[in-house]
């Protein structure tokens, strides 16, 4: 299943801009990547920007058109039977877990290296 496309562009709070020095450096806008499957129920998207190891939580950017906000959320507790590998989503996550998701541009890359470089792909469990 393929990774969600869907981009948002995340501007500093206000008061972080007033803070910057006067002639120097401004807090710059950065972009948000939706982690979610493609096919993800209701309109919000979500991106992990930092994680709190400690209470089990990360910090997710949740946007949905021209509106975002930050929320802590748990992670989700499923792991993936084949390796035992947690989902790097939040609980409660619509539609598939992470290991379910493909990035396609990553994908792309990951094949023209395994042409390039095939003793490489074969190390990484590549065809």
């Amino acid at each position: 299943m393929n990774q969600c496309t869907a981009v948002a562009l995340l501007p500093p709070p206000e008061f972080l801009i007033r803070f910057a020095a006067p002639g120097g450096s401004r807090p710059e806008a950065d972009h948000l990547l939706c982690e979610l499957a493609a096919d993800h129920e209701g309109d919000d998207h979500a991106m992990a920007l930092w994680d709190d190891d400690a209470n089990r939580t990360a910090v997710w950017a949740r946007w949905s058109g021209e509106r975002a906000a930050l929320s802590e959320l748990a992670w989700c507790g499923a792991i993936d039977p084949r390796d035992e590998d947690a989902c790097g989503l939040f609980a409660d996550h619509p539609a598939a877990h992470d290991w379910d998701i493909v990035d396609p541009t990553l994908a792309a890359v990951d094949a023209v290296l395994a042409q390039e470089f095939p003793h490489l792909a074969r190390w990484r469990g590549g065809a």
